[in-house]
């Protein structure tokens, strides 16, 4: 079988989330490994009543086949959010909807990395990116995080040691510690 599959993922170890979502979804389990909030928590009328309201306005064209950047009118609400609430001048062909954080994060890989190419990270870090990446046989270099958020001084010589095609972070609520970066950090990463 490994002879016809493609060697960068001959080499990839089982999905560790995976199995971690295994454990987590077995009954009376509470676990906070897998990020699975509890059922209780999803806004379950509301999104009944945002389901409907597209039904209502889209009709059936709304579970046509869309083009590969996504339903191009929740493209158009995204950029006008983005310029509604941020002030930036976003354009709805600039916008790409994927069907979660692990496609976008392989669109990354994909299109951003070849073998070798250095990814920068925090240390810890999340598991899906570092699985995403992997198969795109990326070199890792992380950065551990303190309780503000990334350690700066270790991040300015890790960019400066390395060039790396990628520099991924999640400021809010990271995972897995949970940590969520304080301004004045955000403001020395950019």
């Amino acid at each position: 079988m490994d002879q016809i599959l493609a060697d960068r993922v001959t080499d990839v170890p089982r999905s560790f989330l995976r199995e971690i979502l295994k454990v987590a979804l077995e009954p009376n389990m509470i676990s906070f490994a897998g990020g699975l909030p509890s059922r209780e928590l999803f806004p379950l009328e509301e999104l009944k009543a945002a389901t409907n309201k597209v039904f209502d306005t889209e009709g059936a064209d709304a579970l046509q086949y869309a083009n590969s950047e996504g339903f191009l009118g929740l493209r158009e609400w995204v950029a006008q959010r983005y310029r509604d609430q941020q002030g930036l001048d976003i354009d709805p062909e600039h916008v790409l909807i994927t069907n979660g954080s692990q496609q976008g994060l392989d669109l990354i890989g994909k299109t951003l990395l070849n073998d070798g190419d250095d990814v920068v990270l925090e240390a810890p870090g999340y598991l899906g990116a570092i699985q995403a990446f992997s198969l795109y046989r990326a070199a890792f270099r992380s950065v551990r995080l303190n309780n503000d958020g990334i350690d700066i001084p270790q991040l300015a010589e890790t960019l400066q040691a390395y060039d790396p095609k990628v520099y991924y972070a999640v400021p809010n609520f990271q995972n897995p510690s949970g940590i969520t970066y304080e301004e004045e950090n955000r403001h020395a990463v950019a």
